[in-house]
């Protein structure tokens, strides 16, 4: 079976590119993503898979094999950043305002991939395949929470996920028991002083000053307050106030991002942030506005099904493919599938050759990682569907 599956892969490995390449020019950040969903939606309608909208944007494909049997779920997540794109590769984002610097063209290519694949296989296996094409997995709340609540996951018995991962060489992969991704809360401050002329600060309160304060104050939270066997990250984002280098503007806004895996470094962090912004401002005379919105939960993968992923891996790939990886402080929201049915959340080697980091605007991976990341995806939910 795996050497057919290859055989059908080098056959298709130029659509995965081309697939791929067309998302990249044509980046939608979240739940704006129309164009991509139209693509994919007569791409799975030309394999006569029924298809149903969900989640705004979103798709649910449904693949039947020969018979009654078991139900795998797979996701592949939709949207692109709102980043300008830098470099001069052929396929740059023809959208100014976007681009997809996080590998989600890949991951859909890979899912339209397996598509293909299993649907040309349906004949071979017992059970049902549903594929899922998720919008906004950048932006909180994201797309999975709403494709739950519409009815994704009935009937659903296990669910496999993989994301494009540039530290890691091309082709390897990376998973870890447990507690794998973070929790990515947001938070917002605006800082209100009095403005005035940039030449007599004397007669202002300064929110500029005050805001390069609290950046300064904020980061002894991770340093001085969170125990130092849990982890944790306070990172500002943006910082915004003023117009003009003589004036001194009445206020300044910033956002940031924490991330942790333990509840009690979540709330210590939420409650220190909230007094070192009022506490700050206070001592400079300034008034603030803080507000914390709580991301996505922590992505837990079930402990049975990473050996299931590892175990295929070997068998597919080869055991020399499996790495050793720590757990990582981004966030997904896949982890609410997990919430609800067992499965696992994978890294795939994609980062030979590659400069940038994902979220750079010069972001790219190295695209010999698509056909080998269908064999493994399309390898899970046939191994799952065969097992009793």
């Amino acid at each position: 079976m795996i050497e057919r599956l290859k055989k059908k892969i080098d056959s298709i490995t130029q659509e995965l590119i081309e697939w791929r390449r067309d998302f990249h020019r044509h980046p939608e950040v979240a739940f704006e993503e129309h164009r991509t969903s139209s693509v994919i939606r007569k791409f799975l309608e030309g394999l006569s898979l029924p298809v149903s909208s969900s989640a705004r944007t979103g798709l649910k494909g449904v693949l039947e094999g020969k018979s009654e049997g078991k139900t795998v779920a797979l996701r592949a997540d939709m949207d692109a950043l709102p980043l300008k794109e830098e470099g001069e590769k052929e396929y740059i984002s023809l959208n100014p305002e976007a681009s997809h610097a996080c590998a989600h063209d890949g991951h859909m290519a890979i899912l339209m991939g397996v598509a293909k694949l299993l649907s040309e296989e349906k004949d071979s296996f017992r059970g049902r395949v549903i594929f899922l094409f998720q919008p906004s997995e950048e932006r909180i709340p994201g797309g999975a929470k709403m494709m739950i609540e519409e009815g994704a996951l009935k009937g659903v018995q296990a669910i496999f996920g993989l994301h494009l991962w540039q530290p890691l060489p091309t082709g390897s992969v990376g998973i870890v028991k447990g507690a794998m991704m973070a929790q990515p809360d947001v938070f917002t401050v605006k800082i209100k002083g009095k403005g005035g002329h940039g030449s007599m600060p004397h007669q202002t309160v300064d929110p500029i000053l005050v805001a390069s304060h609290l950046v300064i104050n904020a980061q002894s939270i991770v340093s001085r307050n969170i125990d130092p066997l849990k982890p944790g990250v306070v990172s500002f984002g943006t910082i915004h106030g003023g117009t003009i280098d003589n004036i001194i503007p009445n206020e300044v806004s910033l956002t940031g991002t924490v991330r942790s895996f333990h509840p009690s470094v979540q709330s210590l962090a939420q409650k220190r942030l909230k007094e070192l912004v009022e506490g700050t401002a206070k001592a400079f005379g300034a008034s603030s506005e803080f507000a914390y919105t709580c991301g996505y939960p922590p992505l837990i993968n079930d402990e049975k099904m990473v050996e299931f992923v590892k175990g295929v891996t070997r068998k597919t790939l080869g055991k020399e493919r499996l790495v050793t990886i720590d757990p990582v402080m981004g966030g997904e929201d896949f982890s609410y599938y997990l919430r609800e049915v067992p499965g696992a959340f994978l890294f795939f080697g994609a980062g030979d050759g590659m400069e940038f980091p994902h979220h750079h605007p010069g972001f790219d991976f190295d695209e010999r990682a698509l056909p080998q990341a269908v064999l493994l995806m399309s390898s899970l939910a046939l191994e799952f569907l065969s097992r009793p």
